[in-house]
């Protein structure tokens, strides 16, 4: 432990480092992806309302796209510490049981997105392994869209993992 600046040793600093820029990419790339459906959006009105044209695809792919978007953006919300918080109890408690109930918290996040991602990622392999398409016009296969819910869940796994690990390697501060 560095004890000047209270950061985790380096090794581990590298492995943090590394899943937060997964994180940093993971949102960008779902900021991309909210980019792109609100472009086929304003596409889709111009369509129907400027050319009085019928749209066939693009609200199904507007769907896919927020929903992706949505999944693939957790990890890079819970590195920024984006998702809704109570610290109420943990102000109550000082440092060194807001630490344990930061340690449990975290554990029980990651049983929880683990059990979804096992479920999801067997979601996703069905929807592969079987050829499930949309029943739309488009037939989408199902197994690309579903693809987020193993991609999102997993690097929402990996993210709270890392702060996890650095919750347990960083100390916790002395109360005043």
């Amino acid at each position: 432990m560095d004890t000047a600046t209270n950061a985790p040793p380096r090794p581990a600093r590298g492995m943090l480092n590394t899943i937060g820029w997964v994180s940093e990419i993971s949102g960008w790339l779902a900021a991309a992806m909210i980019l792109g459906a609100v472009m086929l959006t304003c596409q889709m009105i111009f369509v129907r309302f400027v050319l009085n044209a019928s749209t066939v695809w693009q609200t199904e792919v507007v769907v896919y796209l927020m929903v992706g978007a949505t999944l693939l953006g957790l990890a890079f919300v819970q590195k920024h510490k984006g998702h809704v918080n109570v610290d109420l109890l943990p102000l109550w408690l000082g440092p060194k049981s807001a630490r344990i109930l930061s340690i449990v918290t975290q554990v029980a996040a990651l049983g929880v997105i683990t059990l979804c991602l096992i479920y999801g990622f067997e979601f996703w392999h069905l929807a592969q392994s079987r050829g499930w398409t949309s029943d739309t016009v488009t037939a989408v296969p199902l197994w690309i869209p579903y693809l987020a819910l193993p991609v999102g869940l997993g690097l929402l796994a990996l993210q709270i993992f890392a702060d996890l690990i650095e919750t347990c390697l960083t100390p916790a501060s002395e109360g005043p």
